[in-house]
């Protein structure tokens, strides 16, 4: 009797946006709990096959091991500081964020930082509603025709850029990741850090946190910049020496500042929060309502690809991250179960693999073919559940080399993808398959199997046995499986020549145990005999 399938759990750990919840609703079991109460959180992942989680939440490794079912963990934000990623990745568990949700959100809060520090507005705010009325003391500056340096051109500087040429200001930026041309293209000037702090006038920080950025900017660079220079930091806490710039704002070199983030967070008490010129706020760069929803619904798109075996561009933890192109998503499946039908014919692990990728395909990155390769290579020869996430470490423990290949030479097929191993004992195996679309409908075929010609759906349960060419040989497989119940659905013999070696294709409705298989390879005399489960997980 053939086992009811589960309902997919999905546990949600912290508040998230009623449009993301309707994303997971239809199709999976989603249950609630409080991320903060440790006791319930463990005892609600040990059902779970997926959990969602903000800032709150702890996922470490305690929790991986209480979720023996988890197969993604996703932090409805940017950050993964209570993610505990090496652990989930031991286990397979694939981790995803939502990268791009808050990069409008952070581009307009440091925008708003720094007209604020321009023109003093909150401190003259303060005092207007403790009953003075002073404007002379709160005198800004304009920012049209200033200089503004930005320090890193990511997506979120970029933003920023974009936003505050508006104003009719001159752009400088360091980036040593950046191309001169890209920062052309956005009307930026690219120049050193020591350049950049001599000429702005405005300074905003939108770089990562890295053990190369952390106080990237501290007394010597504050010692050099421009006199009354203003800078902002909504990025990440750290990347500014909070001490120094408070002395520097002391000294009158510094002519204010606006800070969004801390070295360390929460925080209550600052040597910059003594200055009427700095504007301080409490990590508020995500904190937009469009920027909650954009990462809700975002981990929610994940969460629901994850678990139904799709390839996640989101998951941190996944070698061959980035967008799928369309031409080339079809093609992940097949590349998983050519990866599980080379295993089987080569009867185990190889040495080394090639994925080979012919045809229209290769305009398009096609590196997730050796990421889905690899998956399928592994499928039936670790106990474990092999994920995008761990298949790279099954095949590293091994010591089996997959690669990759590419040919935009012309094929009989729009794309051809053939996975070529070498084995330990040094036989090469090679497999191949395409996918053929008609209509709406994408069926993925195998086209060869290890040297031999074959036209055959990659689906269900596969049987090959390799024999020599003669009568009989068909009834006699037929038989054998017939009295043992089990029903075949499809069958193929492909040779070289009469009398010559031959491969038989089979596709059964259910699964033949190790015992009929070499029970049916002895009654034909096949020299090779085995079986690939390619059924959908």
């Amino acid at each position: 009797m053939t086992p009811v399938a589960l309902t997919p759990v999905v546990l949600i750990a912290e508040e998230l946006a009623p449009a993301a919840i309707d994303v997971l609703a239809h199709d999976f079991d989603v249950r609630h709990v409080d991320g903060t109460d440790r006791p319930a959180l463990l005892a609600a992942l040990a059902e779970a096959d997926a959990v969602i989680v903000r800032s709150a939440t702890q996922i470490d490794a305690e929790a991986v091991a209480a979720a023996p079912r988890l197969k993604v963990v996703a932090r409805a934000g940017v950050g993964l500081d209570n993610v505990e990623v090496p652990a989930a990745t031991a286990r397979g568990v694939m981790v995803v964020n939502a990268p791009t949700s808050n990069i409008v959100s952070a581009a307009e809060q440091a925008l708003a930082l720094l007209l604020a520090v321009a023109r003093n507005t909150a401190s003259a705010s303060a005092a207007l509603k403790a009953g003075e009325w002073k404007r002379s003391k709160y005198t800004g500056v304009e920012v049209q025709g200033k200089t503004v340096g930005v320090v890193g051109l990511g997506r979120i500087g970029v933003l920023f850029a974009q936003r505050i040429a508006a104003f009719g200001t001159r752009l400088i930026a360091y980036d040593p990741y950046v191309q001169p041309a890209r920062a052309a293209q956005l009307g930026v000037r690219l120049v050193g850090l020591e350049e950049l702090l001599r000429e702005s006038d405005f300074i905003s920080i939108h770089l990562p946190k890295t053990p190369e950025t952390v106080g990237l900017i501290g007394e010597k660079e504050l010692a050099i910049v421009k006199p009354g220079v203003r800078i902002v930091n909504a990025a990440r806490g750290g990347l500014i020496d909070e001490q120094a710039l408070a002395d520097a704002i002391a000294e009158g070199r510094v002519g204010g500042a606006g800070i969004d983030v801390y070295a360390k967070e929460p925080c209550t008490a600052s040597p910059l929060f003594a200055f009427d010129n700095v504007v301080a706020t409490p990590h508020l760069g995500a904190s937009t309502a469009e920027a909650q929803d954009k990462a809700g619904l975002a981990v929610a798109k994940s969460v629901k690809l994850a678990l139904q075996g799709e390839f996640v561009p989101d998951a941190v933890n996944v070698q061959a991250g980035g967008v799928v192109a369309e031409d080339v998503r079809p093609l992940l499946p097949l590349a998983e179960k050519l990866g599980k039908v080379f295993t089987a014919v080569a009867g185990g692990v190889a040495a080394s693999v090639t994925v080979e990728v012919r045809g229209e395909a290769v305009a398009n990155e096609v590196s997730v073919l050796k990421l889905a390769t690899t998956k399928g290579l592994f499928a039936s020869v670790v106990e474990e559940q092999v994920t995008y996430v761990n298949a790279p470490l099954f095949a590293a423990d091994r010591g089996v080399e997959v690669d990759l290949a590419t040919f935009a030479d012309s094929v009989d097929e729009p794309t051809l993808v053939t996975v070529r191993g070498a084995l330990p004992d040094g036989r090469t195996v090679s497999v191949s398959g395409t996918v053929v679309v008609s209509g709406t409908r994408e069926t993925i075929k195998l086209t060869e199997v290890d040297g031999f010609d074959i036209e055959l759906t990659a689906d269900g349960i596969l049987l090959f046995f390799r024999y020599v060419d003669r009568p009989g040989v068909v009834g006699a497989i037929g038989s054998i499986l017939g009295e043992s119940g089990v029903n075949i659905a499809a069958m193929q013999v492909a040779r070289r020549e009469a009398g010559g070696e031959a491969l038989m294709t089979l596709t059964v409705d259910s699964s033949v145990g190790a015992e009929l298989l070499t029970q049916s390879a002895d009654v034909i005399g096949a020299t090779a005999a085995s079986a690939a489960d390619l059924r959908d997980e």
